[in-house]
């Protein structure tokens, strides 16, 4: 089996490491800005493997999760029978999925590089996962393009992508300025997770701040009320493109993808609008297709 090569693969300076390291240092609590992680892996995995079932066949597919963070689909589709290789950006978040897969006797190699330069094979791949908006790190242009090519550059002729990101046709419209607060229970204590955006002038990109509050208990109050301790506040912070379901089906195209199209949330059951695209190229997969 032809598995990334490590670490090394990774950018070590500029823009990309301040990615790498705001996924670095979140790679420990990431679980907690989902209510239930584990459902989550569930509900997600579930319904990736649906869409790749119902495209590529029946069997379990050669998968890569270039942008597999600690795991949350990477370990959804191994534990559904696929075979899974997992690539980040983040190398704390890339160990952590491997570690997450191995406590549930789940096998998946896993390594720490950028999916401009992915560590693997030409056409090693049945589908490729670019799953939770991950893509939308990249600010320009020529670094989409770049990114696309190597999604299509990995896949076997007629290969599955699987994309998704947020809703940013809707987004777009309304240029939110934060989301709504995330509470979930780890252990017993609870943490409350949201963020700020701030847009760009040219109303495509975003920063975003990500706050995060662990509590924990306050004891009692000098007149024996019960107290609040919210702990300290962590705060990281990256940027995104806005990019539309145009734009990202017109980059894909350039890159050679055919039968491009878009399902909702509604269709597939993931969270997120989904991408899905084939790479060019005589023949099929060696599967049945629909």
């Amino acid at each position: 089996m032809d598995e990334p090569t490590g670490p090394s693969a990774a950018p070590t300076a500029g823009p990309d490491r301040s990615v790498a390291r705001f996924y670095d240092r979140l790679a420990a609590d990431y679980h907690l800005v989902y209510a239930d992680w584990e459902a989550s892996v569930t509900r997600q995995g579930a319904s990736l493997d649906a869409l790749l079932r119902a495209r590529l066949g029946d069997a379990p597919a050669d998968v890569l999760d270039c942008a597999c963070g600690i795991g949350t689909q990477a370990i959804g589709l191994a534990a559904r029978g696929h075979r899974v290789t997992g690539t980040d950006l983040s190398a704390a978040a890339a160990a952590r999925a491997a570690r997450e897969a191995a406590a549930r006797g789940l096998r998946l190699p896993t390594a720490a590089a950028d999916m401009r330069r992915l560590p693997c094979g030409d056409g090693r791949f049945d589908a490729v996962v670019c799953a939770d908006n991950a893509l939308p790190h990249l600010l320009a242009a020529a670094d989409v393009r770049a990114a696309f090519a190597e999604l299509h550059r990995v896949l076997r002729p007629g290969g599955l992508l699987l994309l998704s990101t947020r809703p940013y046709d809707e987004l777009r419209r309304g240029r939110p300025t934060s989301t709504a607060p995330q509470v979930s229970t780890d252990a017993g204590r609870r943490t409350v997770t949201f963020q700020l955006w701030h847009w760009h002038e040219d109303g495509e990109r975003y920063d975003l701040e990500h706050f995060r509050l662990a509590h924990r208990d306050g004891g009692e109050g000098a007149g024996g009320e019960d107290r609040e301790d919210w702990g300290a506040v962590s705060v990281h912070r990256t940027s995104y493109w806005a990019l539309t379901h145009d734009q990202l089906s017109g980059f894909a195209a350039e890159a050679g993808f055919t039968a491009v199209e878009w399902q909702p949330p509604a269709a597939t059951g993931f969270f997120q609008p989904v991408l899905l695209a084939r790479a060019a190229g005589p023949g099929g997969t060696g599967r049945s297709a629909d």
